[in-house]
C-alpha cells in the first residue's frame, strides 16, 4: 500500500514546527489572507499556503534527485567525474559564489 499524501493540516504542523525550530512565529503575521495595509506583511494564510506548495512540489523533486550512475565499462576517470557532480539547487548563484 502506497502511502498517502500528508493533509493541509499534516502540513501545516510540520511546517510551523519547522519555523518554530528556526525561531519564526508565524502568529506574528497578520490572520487571513490578506497582507497588512501598514507593513505589507503576507496574511498566516497566504504563507501556510505557499509553504505548503513549496513542501509538496519541491522538496519532492529535490529528494527524488540521483547521482547519473556510469554505464558498466566506464572509463574510471569518467566514473570519478559522475560522481562529483553537485546536486540540483534552487539557488544555485548563491553556493556558487563563495567558489570565486
Amino acid at each position: 500500500m502506497a502511502p498517502s499524501p500528508p493533509t493541509d493540516a499534516e502540513l501545516d504542523t510540520m511546517i510551523r514546527a519547522r519555523l518554530a525550530s528556526l525561531g519564526i512565529d508565524l502568529d506574528q503575521l497578520p490572520p487571513g489572507t490578506a497582507a497588512d495595509p501598514e507593513t505589507g506583511s503576507p496574511g498566516r494564510d497566504s504563507v501556510l499556503a505557499s509553504l505548503r506548495s513549496f513542501v509538496r512540489n519541491t522538496v519532492a523533486e529535490l529528494a527524488a534527485y540521483q547521482l547519473p550512475a556510469p554505464a558498466a565499462g566506464t572509463d574510471p576517470a569518467l566514473a570519478r567525474a559522475l560522481s562529483q557532480q553537485a546536486a540540483p539547487m534552487l539557488y544555485p548563484s548563491i553556493s556558487m559564489e563563495w567558489r570565486r
